[in-house]
């Protein structure tokens, strides 16, 4: 098969396009024919050789890529041969192995796709969509709410809003650039703004008041953080998620300190890794999260935003995601 190899952590360049043997399932796996492999900004990390949240830094040469989506072409001893030819999808945990065209992975990891639901579309949920739903774990959404999401073309950012939307609460939806603030448009935003023009705060403010959100969901840190944060009601609640938010490739942390939060009167938390853990009974069961996210995608809640990179263009791939060049979940294809 052909695969993503990383020999040496580094830049982007250091993914290498290749071919190497086969996987064979073992007992209690599947092999997948994978149709639609997942990037994560973590991965970029990884590569790196920055260990990011709970993530091992993988041995070398690995294959990269913890989320995947296809068909079941080969089991293992002793697992049900009913999983031959059904498609799935499965988050591989800290188990590298995702960029390539043959993957391996439990029983228990998978998911079996409904007919409606597209290869490329699961694998924006099994890993990207599961921590959308922890993050809303922290709220109860109505339509009583106004909300705010920074990077709202982002994997993350865009199945913030349709979320929201989904419940009847106004959503306004900040991201870099005219595509990606059309893009937020199209997906029901009660207003979208351009969060690299001067100003856009005060356009929040023209359409919904002073200090009108109930919500601020951010996964982007920095300047970009503390200025939405300023839009919270008293009583508002900020919630920073992402590795983008801690300083990996942001610059800065959006959290506030304790005193700055008592003088707007809102609350403001990092939700990412162990407060999310515990609101699903520990990182054991964050497939709870998982089927929450597949179960909305198949009731048409949910319709991640995708953008695909072939398969050998994975470092292609990431050089945009690192600078936010990309539109929704990115995705390589086989």
């Amino acid at each position: 098969m052909h695969a993503v190899r990383l020999h040496s952590f580094g830049p982007a360049d250091n993914l290498r396009h290749e071919r190497v043997p086969d996987p064979e399932p073992g007992p209690g796996q599947v092999r997948i024919a994978v149709r639609a492999a997942g990037v994560h900004l973590v991965d970029t990390a990884l590569r790196e050789g920055l260990r990011i949240g709970p993530v091992p830094l993988p041995e070398l040469p690995t294959i990269p890529g913890r989320e995947v989506a296809g068909t079941v072409d080969a089991v293992g001893e002793g697992t049900d041969p009913a999983w031959l030819g059904r498609r799935v999808a499965a988050h591989l945990g800290h188990a590298p192995g995702g960029y390539a065209e043959l993957a391996v992975t439990g029983t228990e990891r998978l998911h079996a796709l409904p007919h409606r639901l597209s290869e490329d579309h699961a694998v924006a949920l099994v890993g990207t969509g599961r921590t959308a739903m922890g993050i809303l774990r922290f709220t109860d959404l109505s339509p009583a709410d106004t909300v705010l999401v920074l990077a709202a073309a982002g994997g993350i950012g865009s199945l913030l809003v349709q979320y929201a939307r989904h419940r009847g609460a106004a959503v306004a939806g900040a991201a870099g650039g005219p595509v990606k603030v059309e893009a937020v448009r199209g997906l029901g935003a009660d207003l979208a703004v351009d969060y690299t023009e001067d100003g856009w705060e005060e356009r929040i403010r023209e359409k919904f008041g002073d200090r009108p959100l109930t919500h601020v969901f951010e996964g982007v840190g920095g300047d970009l953080g503390r200025a939405a944060v300023t839009l919270l009601a008293p009583g508002g609640t900020h919630l920073s998620y992402g590795y983008a938010s801690t300083g990996f490739s942001s610059g800065g942390q959006a959290v506030l300190s304790g005193e700055e939060q008592r003088r707007l009167g809102i609350t403001s938390q990092s939700v990412l890794g162990e407060p999310m853990f515990d609101k699903v009974g520990g990182a054991g069961n964050l497939r709870v999260l998982e089927d929450e996210a597949m179960e909305l995608a198949a009731a048409g809640v949910l319709v991640p935003l995708v953008h695909h990179f072939p398969l050998a263009d994975a470092a292609r791939a990431h050089r945009a995601l690192e600078t936010r060049g990309t539109l929704g979940k990115v995705v390589l294809v086989p």
